[in-house]
């Protein structure tokens, strides 16, 4: 083929059709599709790689790449699918698809480069379903299925970047040297408009971006593409059955595909010195790339063959450094280190691993490689809600993982070990590898980052010896960690109008607060409705000089959006405050749940679970009944909403609705109806569960409280079942008595503190004896 001649142009009519018809399935699929980059690569990138595992990824990146530019993709496909002027080649030419074997590819690719299109390729020239990219030697190399051996990458698109910078030099050189007749033969060629088009398209940088596709999870049980299939095509080949299982289970079961796209490769950055003195010395004449790519050097002159040496060997290196950057921007996931635990542990001769240990390796895991710079981590191992109850095996990755490892017979549950099965270390198939041994998919795929194998390594030594105050390090961070998680999740656009007409100024993260010679006695010290953290930090501070550990948990759904709590339960607040007291008894050997509002609601919720440890609740303002008569209708709207929301364009009646706080700069201005109604289930749920509260208890209530009516405390305090109770009623007409320290409100309670940490020390003192506080009544 010359010049343009059969070749066929992008038809913008179906590219564009198919983008549309991609927009639509990709809404009735269930593979959620990201692809994350922030370094301006999609704009700036004239090539694109990305590593092969399904079939249907291929289509993708053109449509991902034109939603965000608009720009055209030219993507190689294999020679098989050209063989006939059929509706499928017809389609596939049209929508930019070059087949391999094009006798021009290089030259004519980089003439459309050129032409301001971009140009996707999957430079390991095939599926690689086991996700091996290594060799025993670390080397870089995959199996080929033609070759029935292991082979090293294709160097096509180290060859072409190099050739698109050699083009733009020699037009680069034209321009310098005012040469016109080769200015206009480029300008005619490649069709631009003027010769500025043409200087502005050689001025570009040569470049490659590097990306890697990542599933998760991947799955082995049946699905309807695969059992449909097969009743229509019985007897289909064991391979088309392997592809169809997998890839049915990406497009129809809920699988993350994350894209990540690595940092620019430019290909002036792999030339010699003494390359562009050449390069001008050919560049008169160089009407084409032909020549200089023709592998028959025999006919080349002694420059052409010199710069065509120089290229092959340079494509080598450009080439290990972008299939190196293509695995390393792997999205490692929960799987992954799962599985590079199982074999780093099998290399080692274990066979089997107690089941407490390896949730505890695998948690490790998390945290360490969350630390780890330039890696790239699945959204489940950056939020705590997808993996923070891994040492108690409540995961649902973990499930997942074990539900996969039990399917394919190759891990066994028995008592509390988890054992290992030969199957393991066997060697499976290229084509059934998958549904073989997915968790050796899993190690392969993780294997070629260096620091997440030494990291492994690390944790397995050190997973028993890690002290009880380190695990709770780690699962405070985790605190940290969800509170921005859930703050970024919820500062998206659609967020914004509403975000924006928020007024809280104080920060919203939860505190830990260790003195260094602590008591014994440690507080969890819980915030109220539509408050934070924050509500209750200026006490935690006095109570931390006064040698009490102190820790503040947020509770989900607050200080980030009120759209984030209108997603929330009254039994997530409450997950909330058990976290804390999971964490601060790492650090003492008895807690005090201190809590007000809805805080001190969850206390007593808590309380009523009779943890170990727990040695006394204080309750500050505690709702059972509320001032609010239009708390009766909560349920109704709350009902209302839902049905309403079922219609998509529809949010609800009355999703929100603005809340008059004391304290603006603390609490939500607009609260969710569902937040309400949560609300009145907890109250429910509380008035339930108080004759279960044994242990000391301290109520404290204003006497002219305007949000919760006082009588709440009396009723609290005579259906709750401790031996040791008190009631205190302070003079308020406001309903934030312990953040605005009303009539001592805080003394009173730094005062039971005192005793009871005094009753925990003394051996004098009977365990039922009362802190000294008189009770009070209301007038």
């Amino acid at each position: 083929m010359t010049d343009r001649q059969d070749e066929v142009k992008i038809n913008i009519s179906t590219y564009q059709w198919s983008v549309r018809l991609f927009s639509t399935l990709k809404r009735l699929l269930s593979v959620n599709i990201k692809m994350h980059h922030d370094r301006g690569q999609v704009a700036e990138g004239e090539i694109f790689l990305f590593n092969h595992f399904a079939r249907f990824e291929t289509f993708i990146p053109q449509y991902l790449i034109y939603q965000e530019t608009g720009a055209y993709c030219r993507a190689i496909a294999s020679g098989e699918f050209f063989t006939g002027d059929d509706a499928v080649s017809n389609y596939l030419l049209n929508v930019g698809a070059v087949p391999h074997n094009h006798p021009r590819l290089i030259p004519y690719l980089a003439e459309e480069i050129l032409r301001g299109y971009k140009v996707i390729i999957f430079p390991e020239g095939g599926m690689v379903k086991d996700r091996r990219s290594q060799d025993k030697r670390g080397g870089y190399s995959i199996y080929s299925r033609t070759a029935l051996e292991r082979r090293k990458h294709h160097t096509g698109a180290a060859v072409l970047s190099l050739a698109v910078d050699i083009l733009k030099q020699s037009i680069q050189l034209a321009f310098e040297q005012d040469n016109q007749p080769l200015i206009q033969h480029w300008v005619q060629k490649l069709e631009m408009e003027t010769a500025d088009a043409l200087q502005q398209a050689a001025a570009r940088p040569s470049t490659i971006v590097p990306a890697n596709i990542t599933f998760y999870p991947m799955r082995v049980s049946d699905n309807l593409l695969h059992s449909g299939f097969e009743l229509i095509n019985r007897g289909i080949s064991r391979r088309l059955s392997e592809e169809l299982l997998i890839e049915g289970n990406i497009l129809l079961k809920n699988t993350d595909m994350d894209i990540h796209l690595g940092d620019i490769l430019y290909s002036r950055d792999y030339w010699s010195w003494w390359v562009r003195p050449i390069v001008k010395q050919l560049a008169p004449d160089m009407q084409s790339l032909d020549e200089l790519l023709n592998r028959d050097t025999s006919q080349q002159s002694l420059k052409y063959r010199l710069l065509t040496s120089r290229l092959r060997q340079n494509a080598l290196r450009l080439r290990n450094d972008y299939m190196k950057a293509i695995y390393n921007e792997v999205t490692i996931n929960l799987s992954h280190l799962a599985a590079l635990i199982i074999y780093q542990l099998l290399e080692r001769g274990q066979q089997a691993i107690n089941v407490d240990l390896f949730h505890r390796m695998l948690y490790l895991a998390v945290k360490a490689v969350q630390q780890l710079p330039k890696v790239n981590l699945q959204r489940s191992l950056m939020d705590p809600d997808n993996y923070g109850e891994l040492m108690t095996g409540r995961c649902a990755g973990l499930d997942q993982f074990f539900l996969t490892a039990a399917q394919l017979e190759l891990i066994e549950h028995e008592g509390d070990h988890y054992l290992f099965m030969p199957k393991l270390c066997e060697e499976h198939e290229f084509d059934s590898i998958r549904l073989e041994n997915m968790i050796e998919v899993y190690a392969n795929e993780a294997r070629p980052i260096s620091s997440i194998n030494e990291l492994i390594g690390h944790v397995i030594k050190h997973a028993q010896t890690t002290t009880p105050v380190e695990l709770a390090a780690h699962l405070f961070d985790d605190e940290r960690i969800g509170y921005r998680w859930d703050k970024q999740r919820f500062s998206k656009p659609r967020h914004q109008e509403l975000n924006s007409k928020e007024t809280a100024t104080q920060s919203g993260e939860p505190f830990l607060i260790l003195p260094e010679n602590r008591n014994r006695l440690g507080i969890v010290l819980v915030h109220g409705f539509l408050a934070s953290p924050a509500e209750v930090k200026l006490f935690a501070d006095k109570l931390s000089h006064l040698g009490f550990a102190v820790i503040g948990p947020r509770l989900k759904g607050h200080a980030t959006s009120p759209w984030d709590l209108r997603e929330r339960s009254w039994k997530d607040w409450l997950a909330s405050v058990q976290r804390a007291c999971h964490i601060m008894q790492h650090y003492c050997e008895d807690i005090c749940l201190v809590g007000f509002s809805t805080g001190g609601a969850l206390s007593l919720l808590q309380a009523a679970e009779q943890p170990d440890g727990l040695a006394g609740v204080v309750a500050i303002s505690t709702p059972v009944k509320f001032r609010n008569k239009n708390m009766i209708f909560v349920p109704l709207v709350h009902h209302a909403n839902k049905l309403v929301s079922w219609l998509r364009a529809y949010e609800g009646i009355m999703p929100f609705r603005p809340n008059d706080t004391e304290h603006p700069d603390i609490n939500y201005s607009t609260m969710p109806v569902h937040s309400l109604f949560e609300l009145r289930l907890m109250v429910n749920q509380l008035v339930k569960r108080l004759p279960d509260v044994h242990c000391p208890a301290l109520i404290v209530q204003g006497d002219e409280d305007p949000v919760v009516v006082p009588d709440s405390a009396n009723r609290v305090y005579d259906k709750i079942s401790s031996r040791t109770k008190h009631l205190e009623f302070v003079h308020s007409q406001r309903h934030g008595i312990l953040y605005e320290n009303i009539d001592n409100t805080q003394g009173i309670i730094i005062q039971y503190l005192k005793a009871l940490e005094e009753q925990l020390t003394s051996s004098t003192i009977p365990p039922a004896a009362l802190p000294a506080i008189e009770p009070t009544l209301p007038i």
